[in-house]
C-alpha cells in the first residue's frame, strides 16, 4: 500500500507495471496483436505460453523473441475446440501446479471472404437489391467458423483455465489473476466492419461473453477485462506476416491519432492491465483505437 510519501516506491512505473512475477498464456501469441502482447510480457520478465495451430510459427516466435529476461514457450493447440481447451489447461496444470496469473484470449479469425469490401467492392447502399445480393454472399459455414473461434473459443478457454487462474491468485498474495479477451472495435461499431458482418457480430458477442464471465467469476476473485483494438498490423489486417512473424500495413488512417496501432500501443495496454497498477480494473473494455470510436457511429458502452 502506498505510504503517501513523495518518493513512495509503490508509485514508480517499475512497481505499477511490473509483470516479472506472472505466468501467462496467450492464444494466437505467435503473430499480430498476440505477439505484441507476448513480447511485452516476456521483455518484462514474465513466463509466457503461446498457443496456435501452426507449430512452425510458434517455434519461430520462440526462436526470435524468447530472449529474456522472461521466457516464451510454444504449446500447439486449436482453441476453437472445447476438447483442446481442456487439454491445454491440463497440460499447463502439469507444468505449472501453482497456477497462472493471466490468460489472454487473443486468437481470432475473419471469414467474411465473400462480402468484405476490400476484395469484393461495396454495393450501392441506396439500392436494396444490391445490398441484399451482396450480403447474401455470406456463407453459413463462414458464420459458424467465425463464431466457433471468436466466441465459443473464448468461453471454453476461460472456463477451462479458471481453476489455474484461481490457483495463481492464491499463490501470489496481493495479486488477482485475470482473463483478458481481445475483441475489436468492430464489435462496437454500428456498421458492418467494411463488409464483414460475421466478424463484427462475433466480436460484439465476445465482448458480451466477457461481461458475463466477469460477473460469473466475481465470487472466485478472478478478473475479466476486454481489449477492443482498432487497426493494428496483423495477418488478419495485412494478409500475411514476414519471416519475423510481423506484419506491415500501408493504409491511410482517418482516426484522430492519424495512424494505425503499433507494438508499443499494445505493449502499454497489456502491461497496464496485467501489472499491479491495473488490479482495480474488472469487467472493463479498453479501446486502443486511436479515437476511431469517436468519429464513427458506435454503440453506447
Amino acid at each position: 500500500m502506498a505510504t503517501g510519501k513523495a518518493d513512495s516506491p509503490d508509485l514508480r512505473a517499475s512497481a505499477l507495471f511490473d509483470v516479472s512475477h506472472l505466468t501467462a498464456v496467450v492464444t494466437g501469441g505467435a503473430t499480430g496483436i498476440g505477439l505484441m502482447m507476448t513480447q511485452a510480457l516476456q521483455a518484462n520478465g514474465a513466463k509466457v505460453y503461446i498457443t496456435g495451430r501452426r507449430k512452425e510459427v510458434l517455434d519461430q516466435t520462440v526462436k526470435l523473441y524468447s530472449t529474456g529476461p522472461g521466457q516464451i514457450i510454444a504449446l500447439p493447440g486449436d482453441v476453437s475446440q472445447k476438447s483442446e481447451a481442456i487439454r491445454l489447461a491440463r497440460e499447463i496444470e502439469d507444468r505449472e501446479p501453482r497456477g497462472i496469473h493471466l490468460l489472454v484470449n487473443n486468437a481470432g479469425i475473419a471469414r467474411d471472404n465473400d462480402t468484405k469490401y476490400s476484395s469484393n467492392g461495396q454495393p450501392d447502399m441506396s439500392d436494396p437489391k444490391a445490398v441484399s445480393e451482396h450480403f447474401l454472399g455470406s456463407q453459413e459455414e463462414q458464420w459458424r467458423e467465425t463464431m466457433q473461434t471468436n466466441v465459443a473459443g473464448v468461453y471454453f478457454m476461460s472456463m477451462a483455465f479458471l481453476p489455474l487462474l484461481a490457483a495463481g491468485r492464491d499463490a501470489t498474495p496481493g495479486y488477482t489473476s485475470q482473463v483478458v479477451n481481445v475483441s475489436s472495435i468492430s464489435g462496437a461499431m454500428k456498421g458492418p466492419s467494411a463488409g464483414q458482418p460475421a466478424y463484427a457480430a462475433s466480436k460484439a458477442a465476445a465482448t458480451h461473453v466477457s461481461r458475463m464471465l466477469a460477473t460469473l467469476y466475481k465470487d472466485v476473485g478472478v478478473r475479466v477485462n476486454v481489449v477492443a483494438p482498432g487497426i493494428f498490423p496483423s495477418e488478419m489486417t495485412a494478409g500475411a506476416s514476414g519471416a519475423d512473424n510481423k506484419s506491415a500495413l500501408d493504409i491511410k488512417s482517418t482516426n484522430p491519432a492519424g495512424r494505425t496501432g503499433t507494438d508499443t500501443d499494445m505493449a502499454a495496454t497489456i502491461l497496464f492491465l496485467a501489472g499491479r497498477g491495473g488490479l482495480f480494473y474488472n469487467g472493463q473494455i479498453v479501446y486502443p483505437d486511436g479515437g476511431t470510436t469517436l468519429i464513427q457511429p458506435a454503440v453506447n458502452n
